[in-house]
């Protein structure tokens, strides 16, 4: 299997989570879908490519004049866990798989708060483009919400 198969079977479970999340009607089936179906497969290649590349049962694919090695001490360690199409497809599924769950989790948070789902949408698109941003933007928008629910608890 190619890391150029696996970096597009990546996105296109990502994706077709990220348009079942934001376009279709949720109910307890589709966000186990989403979950299991979407999610943990992500993390299930995470972890397989994981063991394989840091037990160098693999071929990491190093980029021309870079070793593919590294480690997570410092800048140059991670620079080289990059420096090959490997480290690429396993860092971008680790991205991939926790923004999806994030915006699993907004999207849970913002139905049981009683937030539309079109001003559910930009929080979602910001998590899928900028993960850390959007949670960090969804967080602010929901906390006067969340306060009153507290309070009327």
């Amino acid at each position: 299997m190619s890391w150029t198969f696996l970096f597009g079977f990546t996105n296109a479970l990502a994706l077709a989570g990220w348009v079942m999340l934001a376009f279709l009607p949720r109910g307890p089936k589709l966000m186990s879908v989403i979950m299991y179906g979407c999610v943990a497969i992500l993390c299930l290649t995470y972890a397989v490519l994981f063991v394989l590349l840091f037990g160098k049962l693999i071929d990491p694919g190093a980029v021309a004049g870079a070793s593919g090695q590294g480690d997570f001490s410092s800048i140059a360690g991670i620079r080289g866990l990059f420096a090959s199409d490997g480290g690429i497809v396993i860092g971008w599924t680790h991205y991939l798989a926790f923004d999806l769950f994030v915006g699993l989790w907004i999207a849970k948070d913002a139905d049981h708060k009683g937030f539309s789902r079109l001003v559910q949408f930009p929080f979602l698109i910001a998590t899928l483009m900028a993960g850390p941003m959007g949670l960090f933007a969804w967080l602010v928008a929901r906390e006067a919400r969340a306060r009153r629910a507290a309070k009327a608890a």
